[in-house]
């Protein structure tokens, strides 16, 4: 969906019905917005954030014990979802709550530093949505899924300088989301979209989009 605003209004737009999924984002507060199961947020985005601040902020002197166990609890909760299939059941339990002892701990801590009890804050905030991606197959720790499926529609945005009307914003969205949906599907989006346009011509009436093709056929 392409529109002016980035805020909680333009996902009302999009979210009309409660989400049954795993919302994969960043930390954008207009996504708290939406209704969904369960979330999970781009811990990407939060190294990044660590990143930021040592690149371009002054941070206390406790910022370095908190930016390094923020950094070890990560990449030990990413380690640990890479290798779930080595370990026993009850040995993945127990790590698995480990992890969310150790988040606990670093939220708990009294930091001096400003940017340090500002990441806290966050870590609170989203406690419940870090570590989705341990418990529940398929979910992904960060939504560079999301963001490679919208780039080529972007790209298509800047190289025709934007889109000149609301209604040309409506059109690319809507193309753009049945051609990858198609391609997401294993089909070939002209060749089903050719198709589509030669029914509707014929019998005035535009078919289904065709379900996802399974390893049966």
């Amino acid at each position: 969906m392409i529109d002016r605003s980035r805020g909680s209004p333009a996902l009302m737009k999009f979210f009309r019905e409660e989400f049954g999924g795993t919302l994969v984002s960043d930390f954008w507060g207009a996504y708290n917005a939406v209704v969904c199961a369960l979330r999970q947020t781009c811990l990407v985005h939060l190294l990044r954030d660590l990143e930021h601040v040592e690149k371009y902020k002054t941070p206390g002197a406790d910022w370095p014990a908190f930016a390094k166990g923020l950094r070890r609890l990560l990449g030990d909760a990413v380690r640990l979802w890479r290798r779930q299939d080595e370990y026993r059941r009850e040995t993945y339990a127990s790590r698995r709550g480990r992890i969310a002892a150790r988040l606990e701990t670093l939220r708990d801590t009294s930091w001096k530093c400003s940017q340090a009890r500002r990441l806290v804050k966050r870590l609170q905030r989203h406690r419940h949505d870090l570590f989705t991606f341990l418990d529940q197959p398929g979910v992904p720790f960060d939504n560079n899924l999301a963001e490679r499926a919208i780039r080529p529609a972007v790209i298509i945005r800047k190289n025709s300088y934007g889109n000149r009307s609301d209604q040309g914003a409506d059109v690319q969205a809507i193309l753009m989301s049945i051609f990858f949906t198609l391609k997401k599907r294993g089909y070939n989006p002209v060749q089903v979209i050719h198709h589509a346009l030669t029914i509707y011509l014929t019998t005035g009436q535009l078919p289904p989009l065709p379900q996802k093709i399974t390893a049966d056929g």
